[in-house]
């Protein structure tokens, strides 16, 4: 089948269904009539001699046909866009442009500050959106478009997703300022004898900290476990128990929690945070000039 015979705007069509999983919310993103977006769909069903989308509770689930393709046409019609905005100056004071970004609540508080006050400075029409988004659903979330970037922890995906190393940190340990051991140095019998607040989104499962105390064949007690770095500092702040955060993180939350800081009691490797975005996304002029404005704030 030649391309001249298909009307190449009906893969826009497609890969709007196939991102949104619904024909209404296709149509409110393209700015069409729901009965347009149907009627196109018809179309393309028609053309390719395939179903495509098929109604299910979860919305219209993709035939494996419609698996097949969807990457060489988002790729195609990215490719486009960005040959079409290279060839115009690429003017961030003239952007109107919301940007999904998930990140965990301990990079939030690290970055957003300052990354929302450059941006409404030299982007005044950007909305930034903050969602928070399962490690494990990062790469596909980014594949279909609902993320533009992600910043977390190294983790396992395809050539298809683009990454790098944002920043390097150390761990190091908070207590209240009253605390019985806040006078002297945190020992390791001492880390150990204490209670834990151990901060993951995770029901269950060991930290990053665990991990790694268990590789020296020791193991400390939990006494809470929460999702949420900040409540776990108030916690902290007014219970004997200790809680272990990156130092840079550290830093931002003794400023307004009653906390002191200890260095960890024994060596543990760097926590390194990655940058992450869909390889289509690579040389799209918006999404580049985000990634450098999150460099150039963080340095």
């Amino acid at each position: 089948m030649h391309l001249s015979r298909i009307d190449l705007n009906l893969f826009v069509v497609f890969e709007a269904i196939y991102s949104e999983g619904s024909i209404t919310r296709a149509a409110q993103v393209l700015h069409l009539t729901q009965p347009a977006v149907s009627h196109a769909l018809a179309r393309l069903r028609d053309t390719l001699q395939d179903e495509l989308f098929v109604r299910s509770q979860r919305g219209m689930t993709p035939t494996p046909l419609a698996q097949q393709i969807i990457g060489p046409v988002r790729a195609s019609l990215q490719g486009l866009q960005t040959a079409v905005q290279e060839n115009r100056e690429f003017a961030p004071q003239r952007l109107e442009k919301t940007f999904r970004l998930s990140l965990r609540d301990i990079f939030e508080v690290m970055l957003l500050p300052r990354l929302t006050k450059e941006i409404n400075r030299l982007a005044p029409l950007v909305e930034l959106n903050c969602l928070r988004v399962a490690r494990g659903d990062l790469q596909h979330e980014l594949a279909r478009g609902h993320l533009d970037l992600a910043a977390d922890v190294l983790i396992s995906h395809d050539d298809s997703i683009c990454h790098q190393k944002l920043k390097e940190d150390r761990l190091v340990c908070l207590m209240r300022h009253d605390h019985p051991q806040a006078g002297q140095p945190l020992t390791l019998e001492t880390y150990l004898a204490l209670r834990h607040v151990l901060v993951s989104s995770r029901e269950r499962g060991p930290g990053f900290e665990d991990v790694e105390l268990s590789r020296h064949g020791l193991r400390r007690e939990i006494g809470l476990r929460s999702p949420h770095y900040y409540s776990a500092a108030l916690v902290a702040a007014e219970t004997d128990l200790l809680l272990t955060v990156p130092a840079l993180f550290a830093e931002v939350l003794c400023q307004s929690v009653p906390l002191v800081q200890r260095e960890f009691p024994i060596p543990l490797p760097p926590l390194e945070v990655y940058l992450y975005w869909h390889r289509n996304m690579d040389r799209d002029p918006a999404n580049r000039w985000l990634r450098e404005m999150i460099f150039r704030v963080l340095a």
